[in-house]
């Protein structure tokens, strides 16, 4: 019997919190959930491939429902198939969601083809009986490394979340093997935030290193300012300073920033990842990239950004995308990414790792589960059940 896709799901599921970052609060933070339903049966159970989108972009269920769905169903299930016919070619799938698509224009509409271009991928790894980060080393002729480094990210601004908290919270972190740390600045005064950041740094001494993010709010007089108070510090990164299509603020900051710097979780295809390669003066021996494929049309696409990469002579090791998600921890081990973003306690059950996955020395290592692994991941996989079934 010939492989085909039954039915795409998607339901929106809230993960709100009281948290706010620099730009937003999480009060009404929503996300997709979405199956690919296929016909094939494996240890007696039909596959199904499941993806969500990252935080920090809500749920886009009325244009999966009302316009890419619907693309997928109406195809000649045959254009939908690899060259052996015994799998689903997920770049043929993505031409099918993007026909009829302008170029340009990225918006919402990359996070929602991202989200079912997951729960794609997921699948094809589930029918080949692989997990996704060994089938995609062995697609580009790599070996799967599943050792990955992850990063604690936090810090966020809380009502009545005093300096003591701020810092119990990274000491938690540290408690549970993360070497690396991130908070949120920008959403408090330069003064206050620079005391935020000393608390921080007294709690975790030299058992780690700080990363601060200021998710794009600020302009490049303000950028720079913080700037000059941070360079006072052993940062592991400054990231996402201004607006993500700012590229002359960002590359203004060099001049006064020479530690490592991030960005690019805001930029939803390869061709704006070009560009700040172009004209955002980012430097491929220190900074850093942090692209989500969740958010930007997914790992089809994600491919073609690290073709752009090569191209300008950075390594795929200077990434480490956004979102906290265990379909980037595959791409991490499967393409040589360096490393991944992890949420211990916020935006769950869609964060983490699967049950039994630990942090030792600020890595883990990539369970041998078929797909994405999120059958691995009890709270997680009870709600995408509920959707399939």
């Amino acid at each position: 019997m010939a492989v085909e896709i039954v039915d795409v799901l998607e339901v929106t599921k809230p993960i709100a919190s009281p948290i706010r970052n620099a730009y937003i609060d999480f009060s009404k933070m929503t996300t997709s959930l979405v199956a690919v339903v296929t016909n094939v049966m494996r240890d007696g159970r039909r596959v199904v491939g499941y993806g969500f989108n990252s935080n920090g972009r809500y749920g886009q269920g009325g244009l999966i429902r009302e316009r890419f769905a619907g693309r997928i169903r109406e195809a000649d299930p045959k254009t939908l198939l690899d060259a052996t016919g015994d799998n689903l070619d997920p770049d043929r799938i993505w031409s099918c969601l993007m026909r009829n698509e302008k170029p340009g224009g990225h918006g919402e509409r990359s996070v929602a083809v991202g989200t079912i271009d997951m729960a794609v991928w997921d699948a094809v790894a589930k029918i080949a009986g692989k997990p996704l980060f060994r089938l995609l080393a062995e697609r580009h002729g790599r070996t799967a490394d599943p050792r990955v480094f992850v990063y604690a990210a936090g810090g966020y601004y809380y009502p009545g979340k005093d300096l003591s908290a701020l810092r119990a919270e990274m000491r938690g972190y540290l408690d549970r093997g993360y070497n690396v740390v991130k908070m949120k600045i920008g959403g408090a005064s330069i003064e206050e935030d620079r005391v935020r950041i000393e608390a921080v740094l007294a709690e975790i001494g030299s058992q780690a290193q700080l990363a601060v993010d200021a998710n794009g709010r600020f302009d490049l007089e303000t950028g720079i300012a913080y700037a000059k108070m941070l360079r006072d510090f052993p940062l592991f990164w400054y990231e996402e300073v201004g607006d993500p299509l700012d590229y002359q603020l960002q590359a203004g900051l060099a001049e006064f920033y020479p530690g490592p710097m991030a960005t690019g979780e805001n930029l939803f295809s390869h061709q704006d990842a070009r560009n700040l390669l172009r004209y955002g003066g980012m430097r491929p021996d220190r900074d850093w990239l942090q692209f989500d494929c969740a958010l930007s049309y997914g790992l089809c696409e994600y491919q073609r950004t690290l073709k752009v990469l090569e191209v300008a002579g950075w390594s795929p090791s200077r990434c480490i995308p956004h979102g906290g998600h265990q379909m980037s921890l595959n791409i991490a081990a499967g393409l040589g990414l360096g490393g991944n973003e992890s949420y211990p306690d916020l935006f769950q059950p869609y964060g983490g790792f699967p049950d039994g996955v630990k942090v030792v020395d600020g890595h883990i290592t990539m369970p041998e589960l078929p797909g994405i692994g999120f059958e691995g991941k009890s709270d997680l996989y009870a709600e995408m059940r509920a959707l399939a079934s």
